[in-house]
Parts: structure tokens; sequence; C-alpha cells
């Protein structure tokens, strides 16, 4: 890897990434996805909300792989996810009814909520007067996130930002409300560090070769069918952090330009390419209508009224995952992977065809 700090920006503990180098598999919903990379500082910046018994958790699981946890610093701007917070969080969800979200109970919400009404814990002040073990523990990672941040920049780091969520989830420009207590976009980055936009190099945007949404909302390119359950068990599609299984359907096109136009999005990553083997025919959805005219993404609302553009393509047989250029790949799959670029705008940077961290094709430029 190629940044000398990988930097999360927002959310908290209720979503996770797994990585995957060789024989080693490791789930994490706090610490960055850079921890088996031995170079990279690992920050997590004032914009999230940390439950410090999970960091606390990741911190001893790295340990004893043999990682040096002595990387993982915390901002002391950022909020800390108390008992309450997750009693608050289950309560409402379930006081919701038919009418649920679709929250994983961890206590983003109201952390969140604490936060904006000025009643929140900062993790510095946690660390300094928390007086249990857990606190006392965590201390010697907590640092002046503002003054860390733009250290490593000033020194002419390479840092790599990380986010939570999808851009979909984005409190302000997601499919409110069924959408995560933070800023999912870009954007949040600036705020969740604490650095002006004019820090920022690339934005590079991540896209499934297929949709998924784990939770309630909507959705309208969802396929409630056999293909539906075939991608959710071809793709291990199960939440990270509470196993629930994630709904599936085709490539939203739409809803793609929309993530790319909010993100300001210079490039993006394909993940999962090889899911997508053993379809005959593979659905992507260009369009919306309503009453026979077309709609903008921000125009369909938080329903699935709306009557789909559907564009069928040819699908593959051939196994990708040795698949390392795009020369290798089946000539179906390359057209897919051109279609997407197409329809989204922007370069396709990377396309992966595994989950093994090798499992990368890069595509010339």
């Amino acid at each position: 890897m190629d940044y000398d700090v990988v930097a999360r920006f927002g959310g908290g503990d209720n979503a996770g990434h797994s990585i995957v180098v060789g024989d080693v598999e490791l789930a994490l919903r706090i610490v960055p996805s850079g921890a088996l990379n031995p170079q990279a500082e690992l920050f997590v910046g004032g914009g999230t909300v940390v439950n410090p018994a999970t960091l606390l958790a990741e911190i001893e699981k790295l340990t004893a792989l043999g990682i040096d946890v002595s990387r993982v610093k915390v901002s002391d701007r950022a909020h800390v996810v108390l008992p309450r917070h997750v009693e608050a969080d289950r309560a409402g969800e379930e006081a919701r009814g038919a009418g649920a979200i679709g929250t994983t109970g961890r206590g983003i919400g109201p952390a969140y909520v604490d936060k904006v009404a000025r009643a929140g814990l900062l993790f510095g002040t946690y660390a300094r007067e928390g007086g249990d073990e857990t606190a006392r523990r965590l201390a010697s990672h907590v640092v002046d996130g503002v003054a860390y941040i733009h250290e490593q920049l000033d020194a002419g780091k390479r840092v790599l930002i990380e986010g939570a969520q999808g851009s979909l989830l984005d409190v302000g420009y997601g499919t409110y409300p069924y959408v995560t207590s933070s800023h999912t976009i870009a954007g949040g980055a600036c705020i969740g560090l604490g650095i002006g936009p004019t820090a920022i190099g690339r934005v590079t945007g991540v896209v499934k070769a297929y949709c998924t949404r784990v939770g309630s909302g909507p959705f309208p390119s969802e396929l409630r069918d056999e293909r539906g359950e075939r991608l959710r068990r071809q793709g291990g599609e199960f939440g990270t952090v509470t196993g629930r299984p994630r709904r599936c359907g085709w490539f939203d096109a739409v809803a793609g330009r929309y993530a790319v136009a909010i993100n300001g999005l210079t490039g993006a990553v394909i993940t999962k390419l090889d899911v997508l083997t053993g379809f005959e025919t593979l659905g992507m959805v260009t369009a919306y209508r309503r009453n026979g005219k077309p709609i903008a993404f921000s125009a369909a609302g938080t329903d699935d009224d709306v009557d789909l553009v559907v564009e069928e393509l040819p699908g593959w047989s051939e196994p990708l995952h040795d698949c390392r250029n795009i020369e290798d790949l089946p000539v179906a799959a390359r057209q897919y992977v051109a279609r997407v670029e197409e329809l989204l705008g922007v370069p396709i940077e990377l396309v992966s065809v595994g989950r093994e961290r090798s499992q990368l094709i890069s595509l010339p430029r």
C-alpha cells in the first residue's frame, strides 16, 4: 500500500470491513482497514463515535496477531458511545414498530444526538477522567486529532481517508429517514478530520458490481426472487456487524451517478465482479421513470414507486479468481466493466475478483 496513514472520518461500530491477506482474515469495526500494513498509521478521527469496549477488543485482537498497536491513534475530539446510547437506540427502534429504520442497535444515533445537543462525552475527556480500566488502557492511543493529522500532511505523508457506510446512508443526502446519523459522503471527511477541501487530492468511490442494502429503506433494483438469493449466497452478503442478510439487486447506475455527483468522484473501484459469474444474463438499471417521464434519483423519493429501465447484458461462466489483468477477463466481463464506467462517467481504476488483497485488477490509463 502506498499510504503512510489510513484515517477514518466518521461513523462508529455499526459497520465493519473484512480484510483478507493470504490466510489472515480480519473483521474490524473501528480501526481503519490498513491494520495489516505494518507501515501505516491508523487514525480514528474526530467525526467518529467510538464505543471504548469495541475499540479495546479490536486492539487486543490485533495484539494477538502480533500487530504493533501503537500505530492506532484516536482523536481527542471523537465522541464516546455510552451504554445509555445503546439502550436508547434499541428502545427507539422497537418503538418504531413497522416503521423501523433498521439500525444495528449499537447506540450510534443517540451518540450523535448528544454530540449535536452539546451533551456528549469527548474521547479526550473520557481518557483523562473516565477512571475505569478501559479508559486507562486506551489513554495512550488518544492524540490531539487536529494537530496529528496536520503534522502528517505538513510532513508530506500520504493519507488515505476512509468512511463507513455507503453514500445513500448519508444523513443529509441519503434516502432519509432510512440513513445513518453521520455524513458518509466525501465532504464529511473534511469535517470528520479537521482538514480543508484543498487538502484532498483524489476522491475514489467504491461500488459493488451489483447493489445491496441492509435494513429498511428504498431499493428499486432489489431482486426478490431466486436471482437475489443467488447474489446473496455467492457474494456472502451478510452484515459484518449484525450478520443480517443483505438485500440484493442489479447494479443501479441512476443511484451510482447520484453518488458520483454528491461525492465529486475522480474515479471508481468495482468490487465483487466474481460474484456475477454464472448468470446467463445480467441486468443493469440505466434510468428511472414515473408516469412515463424520466426522473433523477433525488426525485425518486423514499419509496420504490418508480419504473425501471433495465438493460440486459450477457453473462459469463468462466471463474475470475485468477485474473490479474483486464485482458484475462472474459469478453462479457470486460463489457460489463466498460458499461459501468460509461454510465458512471468516471474512470474505473481497479476491479476486484475475490476477497484476497492480491485479487485486484488495475486498469491502465
